[in-house]
């Protein structure tokens, strides 16, 4: 069977290589186009191109997938199947119907909860026990496509973003490869109507704490935002990012420092105590609170801003 394949990022990739080592052809490789990133800005692949360079694959880099000219590399490559994650663009119909067998997805959350672009930092955020991994086939909506395998996993207390990935991405490749080889004789079961959820794109303005809010809600929303965009705070005008925290019972003026010691900085919150146990200013590294400190003076009593302030 010949399988195509379309991805961009780190979790994609674990896919791809799951796929070539599980002995698939691979006529073409879709990702996006290299883009500039870092200080200098320079042009980067993306992890799949990586691979598929390594690999001496052919891949097709369009910028999107409206022209029908831009088809053409896929009709060429003539796949029986095109496997599909975190690609980052959408398919017209008229890519999903150029596969003899479809086209599916890997999507990392147990649909239809979290449809979208970011299942795996919004399942953090909102507190859920669990998430998972959903093989769909494709259709035109977003995420809307009958599921054909899937498998949950917990989130652990201490799971951040980047952990949660690497633990997604695996299970992935694994459930995507099983899906190959049982293609035929896989049920594609309609999703439920109930439970639908939309996992937005994370915009850099939500780094920004609101400590107004529950020190609960605030710690998961750093875990989720590790390590992007990085959630911060502002104290005497210097924008501070904020990692590694835990909730803890406790009073006081929201964005008030109550305590600074070695094991880290607690802030007060609508509810609760927030300790930050590492943070980061602007061009340092990313510290220990007692590392921080001998670098960022901040005393008890003094306050952080935030997205209210």
């Amino acid at each position: 069977m010949k399988v195509s394949f379309g991805g961009t990022p780190a979790f994609a990739r674990a896919a791809l290589q799951a796929i070539l080592d599980a002995g698939f052809e691979v006529p073409l490789v879709l990702t996006q186009p290299d883009r500039p990133a870092g200080r200098g800005q320079k042009f980067h692949a993306s992890p799949v191109k990586q691979l598929a360079l390594e690999r001496g694959f052919v891949v097709h880099q369009p910028e999107r997938l409206k022209d029908p000219a831009t088809h053409q590399a896929i009709i060429a490559a003539a796949p029986d199947i095109l496997v599909i994650a975190a690609y980052g663009l959408i398919l017209p119909q008229a890519v999903l119907d150029i596969p003899r067998l479809g086209c599916i997805n890997i999507h990392a959350s147990l649909l239809p909860r979290w449809r979208g672009a970011a299942p795996i930092v919004r399942a953090i955020e909102a507190g859920d026990a669990e998430t998972g991994v959903t093989i769909m086939r494709m259709a035109a909506g977003l995420d809307t496509g009958p599921m054909l395998l899937s498998e949950s996993l917990p989130i652990a207390l201490d799971d951040n973003a980047a952990r949660l990935h690497d633990k997604l991405a695996a299970l992935g490749a694994r459930l995507v490869v099983d899906a190959l080889h049982r293609i035929d004789a896989l049920t594609p079961e309609p999703q439920p109507t109930d439970g639908v959820t939309y996992a937005h794109k994370i915009d850099k303005a939500e780094a920004l704490l609101d400590f107004a809010r529950p020190a609960e809600e605030l710690a998961r929303r750093i875990r989720a935002f590790d390590p992007f965009p990085g959630a911060a705070g502002v104290i005497a005008g210097v924008t501070v990012k904020l990692w590694s925290a835990v909730a803890e019972a406790g009073t006081g003026v929201p964005g008030t420092v109550v305590a600074v010691d070695g094991r880290g900085i607690v802030i007060a919150c609508g509810e609760g105590l927030l300790r930050i146990g590492e943070a980061q200013k602007p061009g340092g590294k990313r510290l220990p609170a007692g590392d921080f400190l001998h670098g960022f003076a901040i005393a008890a009593g003094s306050r952080f801003g935030g997205a209210t302030s």
